[in-house]
């Protein structure tokens, strides 16, 4: 079904796969020439041939495509972003909007939580927008990746969103989810400053078989490649003659999914179905034909065989954890101890089992959902109408949900009937919302499992509070298959086995939906327009720039194989307190480690006492630390205090900038990681201060435990990579010396690092 080659690809006229040799071996010559070369074609010559590195070229100011400084062409963020990435960028001196920044209202759109808090956070989008020159998209009209794709995407751009599923590639865009400090960068003008990313070839090949959709195809790509790290920080180029055989709904579907690889975004060959989209939106100018030249070079490459790809389900807690429903069915007590055993891995631990859902031979699901950017677009909605048309979802605690993805996706499927046919079914259909895909709507009950075409299901991001004895699960299926699962009551149901011709009608695109109510701003900014700031809404707090020397105590240690940001800042009804810095603080790694924040705050406590020239042992441990202060001769004026967390792989998920700025707002300094799970959790990390250091050695990190940096400053400033620190442990009175790592940083980064933060660094002088 999926093959991943072991070495680089050359992909000739669009269809001819040649492995590269090996490392040390060579080609011989002539074998594959570039177009008008004389010489044989190696990578360098190749590589340039790709989508991805004409539209990478295209945007780099650097002069240098090995050192990447980008601009982008447009910004998107929604509601539980855009505050404090406006908040941010004001506090560095933003004057107006200099890209087109697109800010929707599709995550915080209940206003539950909190009183009045959520649609506080609006009205300070609708007048940022108006102040600074923006789009406003109000809440229920779409989410923020189907908004974009209908009237902002178009071929050959690059788009820079503060939500991770920021995907755009059938559409001929490239576009990266990433903290919101890098999108302040763009609005105060700056770069996204990176190493030119690896470029991974995904050939596709035949065609689906009618009830396997794009989230089973996207399953069987994670599968395959999030555990071994394949396509980690690469660019995704979806190429070969089987990308013609997919509607382009259908690419969208299995392209927002990519981000569950951990790859840095992804861009697909385009066609006359690309330019027939455009036109359906009334945006045909937006086209161009991309493909791959003559002779592509691709750093890694699969090939993979659409006509053998099953229905899938990835089982708790991870969109990795993937089966076939048919090795499901077949032997599900097999499956779920599979599960079972994984999951303990992402749980740290604490028990948690399927079995009870297993009746009859059968694995059984209490609720089901279909909707977001995966899952709410008119195509899977009408096949799943298709499929229950005359038919009953049941009047039993199963229940099935359908949120469309837009309100023009919405009126589409009440102008063809297919809305009509899921009513009548017994599906509740709710307005554009990503509420179910982090916590914030339709939560199972206690011990509950739900089945959805949504992103994740990552450990209680369905809204779950473990603390409160609490616990539900989520696995991720597509919707045709859980369109047949409704039809069983719930028993897991592959939509291969149900009867149905899976017809699609046209897609009418109504406009005037969003001409109606859609703010644009787009070059005209009203500088005299005043921001409504509602009680919740907050500045940052002052951050001090880092010191010359550090005392770090250990506030959280976590020996999870992957900690994910729903984890370091939970989702849900968190996410209304996301415009007030220090209110969201109390919510750090509630759900993983709930003395953290208290932890944390005392040793903060302790950094408050050292700045007013009090003693500091008595909010953390001295194990050494008065020994250390007489070897280096240092005074409570040579050093800050601040904590750290320890993680084995942290940052996995959300592109959230909150998982590092709140530990930054309780005193945090740095991080211990064997790896970072992505790029966009360390540049979070980076841009608010907080030091992303690895570590791969025996030491076995414990709570309360010091560790000691010495000239910290001048070891940034310097260039070095390595940074050596002293354990202040009970086993030795001098400590025990460790070597850590800082990965490379780019001259700006260190800079941020020293500042304190990017507010430090970039607000004016």
């Amino acid at each position: 079904m999926i093959k991943l080659y072991k070495s680089g690809v050359f992909l000739k006229n669009g269809r001819e796969i040649v492995e590269s040799p090996g490392a040390g071996q060579s080609r011989p010559p002539g074998t594959l020439t570039a177009p008008g070369a004389a010489s044989p074609c190696d990578p360098d010559k190749c590589r340039v041939n790709t989508v991805s590195y004409g539209i990478l070229k295209n945007h780099n100011r650097s002069g240098n495509m090995e050192k990447l400084n980008i601009k982008f062409d447009c910004l998107a963020s929604h509601d539980i972003t855009y505050v404090g990435i406006i908040q941010t960028a004001r506090a560095s001196g933003l004057e107006r909007f200099p890209v087109p920044y697109v800010l929707t209202n599709c995550h915080n759109s209940l206003c539950a939580v909190g009183g009045t808090i959520n649609e506080d956070d609006h009205l300070f989008g609708l007048t940022a927008a108006e102040k600074y020159g923006g789009v406003y998209v109000p809440a229920h009209q779409a989410v923020i990746h189907q908004y974009m794709r209908e009237t902002m995407a178009a071929c050959g751009k690059m788009i820079l969103g503060s939500d991770s599923h920021t995907r755009y590639g059938p559409l001929g865009a490239m576009a990266i989810g990433e903290g919101g400090g890098e999108l302040v960068k763009q609005l105060l003008g700056k770069t996204y400053d990176i190493n030119m990313p690896e470029i991974a070839g995904v050939y596709l090949r035949g065609r689906p078989r009618p009830g396997v959709g794009p989230q089973d195809v996207a399953l069987a790509i994670i599968g395959a490649v999030f555990d071994n790290g394949f396509v980690k920080n690469k660019v995704m180029e979806f190429v070969g003659e089987g990308v013609a055989n997919l509607s382009v709904e259908y690419r969208i579907g299995i392209d927002v999914m990519t981000t569950e690889t951990s790859c840095l975004s992804s861009v697909w060959r385009t066609d006359a179905a690309v330019r027939d989209y455009f036109e359906t939106h009334g945006r045909p100018e937006a086209y161009a034909e991309l493909a791959p030249g003559e002779i592509a070079y691709y750093d890694a490459f699969m090939e993979i065989d659409l006509s053998a790809v099953e229905p899938m389900i990835a089982l708790p807690f991870h969109p990795s954890h993937v089966y076939t429903i048919r090795e499901l069915l077949e032997n599900p007590e097999d499956a779920i101890r599979g599960a079972d055993a994984v999951s303990r891995g992402h749980l740290g631990g604490k028990e948690f089992s399927l079995a009870g859902k297993i009746r009859n031979g059968r694995l059984w699901a209490d609720q089901a959902v279909i909707a977001g950017c995966a899952g709410g677009s008119f195509e899977n909605l009408c096949l799943a109408a298709d499929m229950l048309d005359g038919k009953s979802v049941g009047n039993g605690a199963f229940s099935l949900s359908a949120y469309p993805a837009s309100q023009p996706v919405f009126y589409a499927l009440a102008r063809d009937g297919s809305l009509g046919k899921l009513l009548a079914a017994g599906v509740t259909a709710r307005s554009a919302f990503c509420g179910p895909c982090f916590g914030a709507g339709d939560v199972p009950h206690n011990n509950g499992f739900s089945i959805r075409h949504t992103t994740r299901n990552f450990p209680n991001r369905e809204g779950s509070k473990p603390a409160d004895g609490q616990m539900a699960s989520v696995a991720l299926m597509d919707a045709r298959s859980i369109a047949a699962t409704a039809l069983n009551g719930g028993a897991i149901t592959s939509a291969l086995d149900m009867d149905s011709d899976f017809a699609v009608p046209k897609y009418y695109f109504n406009k005037t939906i969003y001409d109606n109510r859609v703010y644009d701003g787009r070059g005209k900014a009203r500088p005299e327009t005043g921001l409504v700031l509602g009680p919740n809404i907050a500045d940052w707090p002052a951050m001090p720039a880092l010191p010359e020397n550090l005392l770090l105590v250990a506030a959280a240690v976590i020996d999870d194989p992957v900690t994910t940001t729903d984890e370091l800042i939970p989702s849900g009804d968190t996410s209304s307190y996301r415009s007030n810095p220090a209110a969201l603080a109390e919510f750090t790694l509630s759900r993983k480690d709930p003395g953290y924040v208290g932890r944390a705050k005392k040793i903060r406590e302790a950094e408050t006492r050292r700045r007013e020239g009090d003693g500091i042992f008595e909010q953390v441990p001295d194990t050494g630390f008065s020994r250390i202060m007489q070897d280096f001769g240092l005074t409570l004026n040579d050093f800050g205090v601040g904590s750290f967390i320890y993680a084995r792989k942290p940052g996995d998920g959300s592109a959230r900038e909150q998982a590092a700025s709140c530990q930054k707002v309780l005193g945090g300094w740095a991080n211990v990681a064997r790896e970072y799970a992505t790029k966009r959790y360390r540049s979070n990390l980076i841009n608010w201060g907080v030091l992303p250091f690895t570590y791969d050695g025996e030491h076995k990190f414990a709570l309360g435990e010091g560790l000691f940096i010495p000239g910290i400053r001048e070891i940034l400033k310097s260039g070095l990579s390595e940074v050596k620190g002293t354990v202040l442990d009970s086993d030795s009175a001098k400590g025990t010396e460790i070597t850590l790592g800082l990965g490379e940083l780019t001259p700006d980064e260190r800079q941020i690092l020293l500042d304190g933060c990017l507010i430090n660094h970039y607000r004016p002088k």
